[in-house]
């Protein structure tokens, strides 16, 4: 029944299996993105090509056809069982929203191999000669004069003699105790966060609020350890942060300055101090 239910569900979604599943021993399938050109919304089906049988879980991302009609992931693989699948497929639609755009070709971004957020069509290898070409111009045009006026400045300047006043003329400021600055006391800040939360992310500096990014980051906790390390599956992500950035725990100290902490979505959540 599990098999019979996967593919009607699959076929009542518009999506058709692939011939050929090159990384892969069971069947793909895909459609059109709803609304974004030359996004497509992919399925790995969890069903052997061989056996006919499922042997996984659904897994649902989205990918880019580029210019060279190569296929380039942009989001992450989200994976769920039947009865999430349409609600996993709606939200992989929305995240498509939240992929960065070159500001070049309006192409989607994704993910290289070398860990680079990077244009989908390549299309930096066209301009990219051009602009390297038209710098190495400008720097040899610059006037030999000026430079090497500039190097010999500070040598040839003289420094100026200091004025000496004598020891009976000195006046010296009392001796003061200054006293230490009290160490304020360092406190942890905990949040209950929980395996199956929307979250997004907020900026706090010395304990004020600066910056929200919901809207622009976008994540499914997945787990959650006994030492406070969540695991974050980030499906969007349009700041200028990078995926290194992106907190990972469910909690801080207070000393921090700068602290990047999870925010909940899909229920109230507040940050205290521990217990």
């Amino acid at each position: 029944m599990s098999l019979v239910q996967r593919k009607a569900m699959l076929k009542a979604e518009g999506f058709f299996p692939h011939k050929k599943n090159v990384k892969g021993t069971t069947i793909i399938y895909s459609r059109k993105h709803p609304t974004a050109k030359f996004v497509r919304v992919v399925i790995d089906s969890g069903i052997g090509k061989r056996s006919g049988k499922v042997v996984g879980k659904i897994g649902v991302k989205l990918c880019y056809v580029n210019r060279q009609k190569s296929w380039r992931e942009i989001t992450t693989e989200v994976f769920t069982t039947n009865t999430g699948l349409v609600k996993t497929i709606r939200a992989q639609e929305a995240a498509e929203k939240f992929v960065k755009t070159c500001k070049h070709c309006k192409a989607k971004k994704f993910t290289a191999k070398t860990g680079n957020v990077v244009c989908a069509n390549a299309c930096w290898t066209t301009w990219g000669g051009k602009k390297k070409n038209a710098t190495t111009k400008k720097t040899t045009q610059k006037n030999p004069q000026k430079t090497t006026a500039q190097k010999k400045s500070p040598t040839t300047q003289k420094k100026k003699s200091q004025k000496v006043t004598p020891k009976n003329q000195r006046t010296y400021p009392l001796n003061k105790r200054v006293g230490k600055k009290p160490q304020k006391k360092r406190q942890k800040i905990v949040a209950e966060i929980l395996p199956g939360d929307l979250v997004s992310i907020e900026r706090i500096e010395l304990d004020t609020f600066k910056e929200d990014y919901t809207g622009k980051v976008l994540g499914i906790v997945m787990s959650v350890t006994k030492d406070g390390r969540v695991n974050v599956n980030w499906t969007a992500n349009t700041s200028n942060l990078e995926s290194y950035d992106l907190p990972f725990t469910n909690h801080y100290s207070t000393v921090s300055r700068h602290v990047l902490r999870i925010k909940v979505l899909s229920r109230n959540v507040e940050w205290a101090e521990a217990a």
